[in-house]
């Protein structure tokens, strides 16, 4: 459809019969993201409720499909890339943000650490530096007073807020750390995400690092006495590196408790879509 017919189509959204809004609703969705500015332009200087909400709809369900789109392209091509996964996630909420700011963010951290990083460093040293780079200076925490807060689970907000939970710091912490070739991986701990420092992969963790708790050092033990304590297994599925993929999944699912907590059934229904299309 050229512009012409698109602004036509647009211009009958008024209309009060349901089974003919639907028919224009799906052409409009079918066009995908190129309409979306002629739709808010129709927005902008329309004064009809009705016409109104229904193009706040269709521009909902049209950035929607394309979040659907990308997370199932991510999932299958490009899973080695966290952060980008994280920015899909992110445009469920923020889907005109400018996500150079969140890179930039990124790469500032790691700049910062870069500077006092030195060659001889041991692992530890090498966690401690990034401890002061992300917590002390930049301040990062966790979120204790909203914990289940959805804003927790959106690295944009997390970066802004500088408050997040344990997953949403465990991933801002381990992008930067390999991007400066230090070896920290998600682990996947039931109730609460850590991260690892990883010497040698075929090797258990050297330790355990807790973001949630301003980069806090953990043994082994201490991960064996905390899944005691959940009648859970000492399995390597709690105790060894996830796949990006399983953190993405592990997001998604903290997102639709969140919306569950706060009463948002529409959201918790569009969340739990998502993460059907990865565990598909």
């Amino acid at each position: 459809m050229n512009e012409k017919e698109i602004k036509a189509i647009i211009s009958l959204l008024e209309d009060p019969d349901t089974e003919i809004f639907n028919q224009l609703e799906q052409r409009l969705i079918t066009c995908g993201p190129e309409v979306i500015a002629l739709l808010e332009e129709s927005w902008e200087s329309s004064f009809d409720p009705l016409s109104q909400s229904r193009i706040e709809n269709i521009i909902h369900k049209i950035q929607f499909d394309q979040i659907k789109s990308e997370l199932q392209l991510w999932d299958l091509k490009n899973s080695e890339d966290l952060l980008e996964g994280l920015l899909i996630i992110n445009r469920y909420q923020y889907p005109n943000l400018d996500e150079n700011n969140v890179i930039l963010t990124i790469s500032e951290l790691k700049r910062n650490a870069w500077f006092q990083l030195m060659y001889d460093m041991s692992p530890m040293e090498k966690v401690k530096l990034l401890n002061n780079v992300l917590f002390r200076e930049f301040g990062l925490s966790g979120n204790t007073t909203n914990y289940h807060d959805p804003q927790n689970s959106f690295i944009h907000s997390v970066l802004e807020s500088k408050k997040g939970n344990p997953i949403s710091l465990s991933c801002i912490y381990s992008i930067v750390a390999q991007q400066l070739d230090i070896p920290i991986y998600g682990i996947n701990l039931p109730k609460h995400f850590i991260i690892a420092y990883m010497e040698d992969t075929d090797k258990p963790p050297l330790f355990y690092v807790n973001a949630f708790n301003r980069g806090q050092i953990m043994q082994q033990n201490d991960i064996y006495s905390f899944l005691k304590q959940l009648n859970l297994p000492l399995s390597e599925e709690y105790t060894m590196p996830c796949t990006n993929k399983a953190i993405i999944k592990r997001v998604l699912r903290n997102l639709i408790t969140a919306y569950e907590n706060i009463g948002n059934p529409q959201k918790k229904e569009e969340i739990d879509l998502l993460l059907k299309i990865i565990e598909d």
